[in-house]
């Protein structure tokens, strides 16, 4: 009988692509991964991965293996969904990860719906950038979490992830009132508002400004919009800023842009069924 646990290092190790990166995920030592790793070649009585220095390739075993491997984990997700089904109702911890704006706009009033409905429900609610949640969720350090992308920086298909689709938003180019910028190719000398490198609203305005022919110059780094908004306001620079942070700020013009950011709500492959992860579902969209 192979080990889920071993199945689950070398989908790891697929997505990855090297050992360090699996044992940071995992929170291993490289050689702790290695051992499991050999340990599986060794209840599979195949040779899984080619050794060269440092470096590891998958053989043709390897990689069906990691293939059919991806099945089984959606499938035991399936299996315990189900078997949660047959319990009285949603219960139990469900760990929610959203980003900074879904945390204060979209997720409280859900929040309540479940702590009403559900009062057997633990909510924990984890707030990170949509760039860190795929892989909190395949870790399981999440259960659900909310995802987005633009249509300029469109979001990878996770093969370990479902997801169903909650929002679809106008995105604002910021500018202070007093401005006259009235299009994205006109804030090209402009000086920018963006955020912090890595994440995904940083991405997102690089590549709409790159579409442009420019490059944004950087005067100030926020990944709080309420923040962005506030500088903008005071003349510190223009800013993208979506439907869902706009809001109103003082001495803030926004022009409607034909740049769109999408949210979905996330969770690992086969959970779909899972009452706890159902009901958040039903209180996002509304569904009765």
């Amino acid at each position: 009988m192979l080990d889920v646990r071993k199945l689950r290092l070398l989908c790891d190790l697929e997505r990855l692509g090297t050992i360090a990166a699996v044992a940071q995920a995992r929170t291993y030592t490289p050689s702790a991964v290695s051992q499991q790793l050999s340990a599986l070649e060794r209840e599979t009585g195949l040779p899984l991965l080619e050794r060269t220095g440092r470096r590891v390739t998958f053989t043709p075993a390897g990689r069906v293996l990691a293939r059919h491997a991806a099945t089984v984990l959606a499938a035991l997700e399936e299996t315990g969904a189900a078997l949660a089904a047959l319990r009285a109702g949603p219960a139990g911890p469900l760990r929610i990860g959203a980003f900074p704006t879904a945390v204060r706009t979209l997720l409280p009033p859900a929040l309540v719906t479940l702590g009403r409905d559900h009062p057997a429900l633990e909510l924990m609610v984890t707030e990170l950038d949509p760039a860190d949640a795929p892989a909190a969720l395949r870790e399981r350090r999440l259960d659900v979490a909310l995802l987005n992308d633009y249509d300029v920086a469109p979001g990878d298909v996770d093969p370990d992830l479902d997801s169903v689709p909650l929002l679809d938003e106008t995105v604002f180019l910021a500018v202070p009132a007093g401005g006259d910028c009235d299009t994205l190719d006109g804030a090209r000398d402009q000086p920018w508002i963006l955020a912090s490198e890595g994440t995904l609203c940083h991405e997102a305005t690089v590549r709409a400004c790159a579409a442009h022919g420019f490059t944004p110059r950087v005067r100030h780094r926020a990944d709080d919009f309420a923040t962005v908004l506030a500088l903008v306001g005071a003349g510190q620079g223009v800013s993208l800023v979506p439907e869902l942070a706009a809001g109103r700020a003082t001495g803030v013009r926004l022009v409607a842009l034909s740049l769109r950011r999408r949210t979905r709500i996330a969770y690992r492959r086969g959970a779909a069924g899972h009452p706890s992860v159902a009901a958040l579902v039903a209180a996002l969209t509304g569904v009765n």
